[in-house]
């Protein structure tokens, strides 16, 4: 009986672990390449551990230092096993007097409560 016990105590302990490891969509990593034509692409990983529809990492936004959005790039479905996970958005214009911009991740029920990346613009 105690082995029962202390297994549903188990059961309910990594439930709400989950729970709490699924509340921030991280940006974990990021690269951004210039291309031929000015434009620049940006592959960025992010990490966050989806449930199901109603809870994943739905879109990731690139900002400048005040905060305004440059672009982004919206994630069509959860990333249940598969993380973390990387996209890409290309052919993004950047204004030359910007060196450096912030990226943010956003989750469908927590909102931007995660980790954000600064990336130089070189």
């Amino acid at each position: 009986m105690k082995n029962l016990i202390d297994l549903i105590w188990l059961h309910i302990l990594f439930i709400c672990s989950a729970h709490v490891l699924a509340s921030e969509a991280d940006v974990i990593d990021a690269e951004v390449i210039r291309g031929d034509d000015g434009s620049f692409t940006f592959n960025v990983t992010v990490q966050h551990a989806d449930e199901d529809w109603n809870h994943y990492a739905d879109h990731w936004l690139i900002l400048d230092k005040d905060e305004q959005v440059i672009a982004g790039r919206k994630l069509m479905h959860p990333h249940v096993r598969e993380q973390p996970f990387t996209r890409s958005l290309s052919y993004i214009q950047i204004p030359d007097e910007i060196t450096e911009v912030t990226i943010r991740a956003h989750c469908s029920v927590d909102n931007y409560t995660g980790e954000n990346m600064v990336v130089k613009i070189k």
